[in-house]
């Protein structure tokens, strides 16, 4: 058993703004966000294109939700699409944020994601209120002053507020979990991939070691999750118990292990030819974000996914180099590399590169042959340099002009959506 006085009994707030971003788009167009039927889409010009949020009666009566696509929406007089208008989206993102800060100091707010956020309001119950109280008032100020619906989740801790938030809350709007409903609401919550940090093949492990609900999870032996999962193990256990001790004001973790980049194609890509235009734009990109905080990248991953028209599949390889780089010419090689040892003649529709294994640039070691080296390493921040004073698309390469290329389209959106 836990003893749960031992623990941290904070009063944590998770705030999630409810189907944010289809939301703000309803409201701009003087709609009611919980009457209308409307997406916020990609593009709406291409069919393809994803949906990036949905209206809760769109997701409701028609089951269109996050990741569907523009061609499942029905043609129904009463639905409305829309394109994103991020900067708005995300400036208004903001200002709640700055809302927040009314009630708490900066300190005390979290902001997990675009639509979501962390309050710890202990510091501020004899000022404001109890939480629910605090809650409450945020959630009208949110919806007084924005015309928009937020969901609250009460708890002890960051993860039992979100697990309240998203296994009760977003019912009732506003709940409240303490150590007490662990194993009264937390532990009969079935299917595991329900609760927040559990994803489906997770979930198809655990059940194959019969372990199909929270309370079966937090009362399997500790020893043999840790065999099985490793330090993963030890999370789930402890996550089942309602444990976390995050805290809320720790600084972010300034260090990055990798930089990465994933993509999902405009269109189908069946000639490798131009597959390898995209390749390596994208390498120029993870090439300056390793070069922006001066680091080199010993490993070099690259994933490709094949269409859904031929039945999807893919690879996803990486390989260790002596020399670590972050020259775009010579990740580029690697891909390469890699793109035609493990590539099958299929349309490609997804492409990802990652830099990991990272080291600092100034290990980075010369050649005696390749005496260019040290002038291409220069000539890269350089070209930051240019870029970052003019903009992405101050210089391109070639590929970039061509049918094949994608930077010029994704340098005019923001958050990769168009602004």
């Amino acid at each position: 058993m836990v003893d749960y006085s031992q623990l941290p009994n904070q009063k944590i707030l998770c705030v999630d703004m409810k189907s944010f971003y289809a939301s703000c788009a309803a409201v701009m167009m003087d709609l009611d966000p919980l009457e209308c039927y409307l997406a916020v889409v990609g593009d709406t010009e291409r069919q393809g294109s994803v949906v990036l949020a949905a209206s809760p009666k769109l997701k409701k009566e028609f089951g269109i939700k996050t990741g569907s696509r523009l061609f499942e929406i029905p043609n129904d007089p009463r639905i409305i699409v829309v394109n994103p208008k991020m900067k708005t989206f995300l400036n208004i993102s903001t200002e709640i944020t700055k809302l927040f800060n009314r009630y708490v100091p900066k300190d005390d707010i979290h902001v997990y994601s675009v639509d979501e956020s962390f309050l710890r309001v202990d510091a501020v119950e004899k000022l404001w209120g109890d939480a629910l109280t605090v809650a409450k008032k945020i959630k009208n100020d949110i919806y007084s002053e924005f015309g928009l619906t937020c969901t609250i989740g009460i708890g002890p801790n960051m993860l039992m507020s979100k697990l309240c938030l998203d296994l009760e809350a977003k019912t009732k709007g506003i709940a409240e979990w303490t150590y007490d409903d662990v194993s009264t609401k937390l532990w009969q919550v079935s299917p595991l991939s329900d609760m927040w940090g559990i994803g489906s093949r997770t979930e198809r492990t655990l059940n194959r070691m019969g372990i199909r609900t929270v309370g079966q999870l937090a009362n399997y032996p500790l020893n043999l999750l840790e065999k099985k999962f490793g330090v993963m193990g030890s999370q789930l256990y402890y996550h089942a118990w309602g444990i976390d001790m995050s805290d809320i004001r720790a600084p972010i973790q300034q260090t990055q292990i990798s930089f990465g980049k994933s993509q999902i194609l405009m269109r189908d890509y069946p000639d490798p030819e131009e597959v390898k235009h995209v390749i390596l734009e994208m390498c120029e990109e993870v090439a300056r974000r390793s070069r922006s905080a001066h680091k080199a990248a010993r490993t070099i991953s690259l994933g490709v996914g094949y269409s859904k028209d031929e039945y999807g599949g893919g690879f996803h390889r990486s390989k260790t180099i002596d020399i670590p780089t972050n020259i775009t010419m010579e990740i580029y090689k690697v891909c390469l590399e890699l793109f035609e040892k493990f590539y099958v003649q299929k349309t490609v529709r997804q492409i990802s590169i990652a830099l990991s294994n990272m080291v600092d640039d100034d290990c980075m070691q010369l050649d005696l042959f390749y005496v260019e080296r040290e002038k291409k390493n220069k000539l890269g921040y350089v070209m930051d340099q240019i870029r970052n004073k003019y903009g992405s698309d101050a210089i391109l390469r070639a590929v970039s002009y061509t049918n094949a290329g994608t930077s010029r389209h994704r340098g005019k959106l923001v958050g990769g959506h168009k602004g």
